[in-house]
């Protein structure tokens, strides 16, 4: 019996790694990133909706359409001028997007809230479902908040073609506007990687 177990966990292992090697990603998925010679740069990262994702030292990769296999040697590739060899890049899929729902004609249902997608150096990154009328302070509490790495002096909304930049460390100082701004739907919440001295 133990050997029907091992031998089904083995199959269902190898089914999983055969679909993800299939799969062409998309915007909403999540990918883990591991980078073997240096652990500091493993993370998780939100396929953004014009299929990007971003990642220190290596900057802007295209995921979406494109496989496991392609992303991971874009990123190898990428990475490869900081260090002494290519280094040895793992890709998989930590999260797929969530599908929306589908009612009676096939036209998708509102969703209860708006998506708000949040990467860098925040504490749950990904995509967030929030109440309509959310701020960006409200986003960023509802995701946990930051890394010891983020750089909040420099957070950024993106909305379209326009980013605009947000210093956290002056209004936790002094108070004032900024992050009362509201969020709207897709907007692109980057937390960056704080800088050596920053």
């Amino acid at each position: 019996m133990r050997l029907f177990f091992l031998l089904f966990s083995l199959l269902l292992g190898a089914t999983s790694v055969a679909a993800q090697e299939g799969y062409a990603l998309k915007p909403g998925d999540v990918l883990r990133i591991e980078v073997l010679e240096d652990p500091s740069l493993n993370r998780e990262t939100l396929v953004l909706p014009d299929g990007s994702i971003s990642l220190p030292l290596a900057g802007l990769v295209q995921a979406g359409g494109r496989g496991i296999d392609a992303v991971q040697a874009d990123i190898a590739q990428k990475l490869a001028p900081n260090f002494a060899t290519t280094p040895t890049v793992f890709v998989g899929i930590a999260r797929l997007a969530v599908p929306a729902p589908v009612v009676g004609g096939g036209a998708a249902a509102a969703a209860p809230g708006i998506s708000v997608f949040l990467m860098g150096e925040a504490s749950n990154p990904g995509k967030l479902s929030v109440e309509p009328g959310s701020t960006l302070l409200q986003v960023l509490a509802q995701a946990g908040g930051f890394t010891d790495f983020a750089a909040k002096k420099r957070i950024q909304l993106r909305r379209g073609g326009s980013v605009y930049v947000f210093n956290y460390t002056e209004i936790e100082k002094q108070g004032g506007a900024g992050f009362d701004t509201v969020v709207a739907e897709g907007d692109v919440i980057v937390i960056p990687t704080r800088r050596l001295f920053e």
